[in-house]
């Protein structure tokens, strides 16, 4: 009975292999949550918003300045201001005056504001790229229609010039975390299925022997 139980136990190198599989499936089930919690949640609704047809009705400064935060280093950080830029649209899905903004992340930072430049450390620097963004806007789009983003339930006085997130994060959200689980699950099934073939080889070369 001894030599049947020692038959049973896994070598060093099968243990290990169980012990891999078993961190994969536990990693693939905790990435699925963070992805899920950091990625998919604001992604689903992001793209509650609709397609809208939107045209400029006004493009301003209005004389009041922001703050932004600039990198000059590992360890050097400053603040300098930019001016405050609004572009109001109207949007086909609403038919109503709306405030344009870049993205989702550009709206949440600074909500009063259509657009914040590339922090630089002169503001000098930071009010040239909002006027070269406000010429764009008077000489380049004008009157034109253009596609927008349009949320009247979470925000109906804004529209987005462009999604943060599209359909491919909600693939990488489930296909990665799927991947590590399923590949952590093919390891433990086939390092016990070769253990019980091998065990089942040694019974019945013993009972040949015997």
């Amino acid at each position: 009975m001894a030599k049947i139980r020692v038959a049973y136990e896994y070598s060093e190198a099968e243990d290990k292999s169980i012990r891999l599989g078993l961190f994969l499936i536990i990693s693939g089930v905790i990435s699925l949550f963070i992805l899920g919690f950091c990625w998919l949640h604001p992604a689903l609704l992001e793209m509650q918003g609709k397609t809208a047809n939107c045209t400029v009705l006004s493009v301003q400064q209005i004389g009041e300045t922001f703050e932004c935060t600039f990198s000059c280093g590992s360890e050097c950080k400053g603040t300098s201001l930019y001016p405050c830029l609004q572009i109001y649209v109207n949007n086909s899905e609403s038919n109503s005056r709306a405030l344009l903004h870049q993205d989702e992340r550009q709206l949440i930072s600074n909500p009063k504001c259509s657009y914040i430049p590339p922090c630089e450390r002169e503001n000098q620097k930071n009010s040239e790229n909002v006027l070269s963004w406000q010429e764009y806007w008077n000489n380049e789009i004008g009157f034109q229609t253009f596609t927008c983003y349009f949320n009247k339930h979470r925000r109906p006085e804004d529209v987005l010039l462009r999604r943060t997130h599209d359909e491919s994060v909600l693939l990488h959200c489930f296909l990665w975390p799927l991947v590590t689980f399923m590949v952590g699950v093919l390891i433990v099934v086939l390092t016990i299925c070769a253990k019980c073939l091998a065990v089942k080889a040694e019974a019945i070369q013993k009972r040949k022997f015997s």
